[in-house]
């Protein structure tokens, strides 16, 4: 693998980690109210991995190139989004911001907040289509690595740099929010407003044009 195209990308795949968004929002929602944040970072990265799957295997650039099948996938991620926003401020209406306020099974728990982590990243279209868009500038078809192999590195190394990134998201949250309540309770209602707005926006995206068209 060309060693300059990966230190590029791993510049800019650091640049769009660290860009707050969805992911963002659940691992502040993960770090103020799980007793463990680790299954919610563990479930977004768990969703960049399938992408990473789908993109070394070729099916990635194959789904683009069906405007039908993504369009149903936008709609599939835009409905979670709502759903999972929603959620969020239901939870911002009055509950207290204790992760040890966490109630139920502590394995059951924690494989919910795994999936939702999963489903936030792994249903995004917009993440499928990062891979698709950005990654194969900075394969090297002259490099003595396949390039299946080397579009799975760079996934993977996306995958790692997310994981860092939204750890020490979800650990500041906890740390400095937990002690301010109004400041929590602020961030959280952020939170749902940002995971509700791109659900609309995803959704939009795919009926505007069907009422103009």
């Amino acid at each position: 693998m060309n060693a300059q195209l990966f230190l590029a990308f791993i510049v800019v795949a650091a640049a769009l980690a660290c860009t707050p968004g969805v992911d963002w929002a659940y691992s502040i929602t993960a770090g103020l109210r799980q007793r463990s944040f680790v299954p919610a970072v563990a479930g977004l990265c768990g969703g960049y991995v399938l992408h990473t799957i789908l993109m070394a295997a070729g099916l990635a650039a194959l789904l683009t190139g069906m405007p039908g099948v993504l369009g149903w996938i936008t709609v599939a991620g835009a409905g979670y989004l709502l759903w999972l926003g929603a959620s969020t401020l239901r939870s911002w209406r009055g509950a207290s911001f204790s992760a040890a306020d966490a109630v139920g099974s502590p394995a059951a728990n924690q494989l919910r907040t795994f999936l939702q982590g999963m489903g936030t990243s792994g249903i995004n279209p917009k993440g499928l289509l990062f891979y698709v868009a950005l990654v194969p500038q900075f394969v090297s078809p002259e490099a003595s690595l396949p390039v299946p192999v080397q579009s799975g590195l760079l996934g993977l190394t996306f995958v790692l740099l997310a994981g860092v990134v939204y750890t020490c998201v979800a650990l500041l949250a906890r740390k400095i929010l937990q002690s301010r309540p109004g400041a929590a309770r602020r961030v959280t209602l952020a939170s749902g407003l940002i995971m509700v707005g791109l659900g609309v926006v995803l959704l939009s995206e795919q009926l505007v044009p069907l009422f103009f068209s």
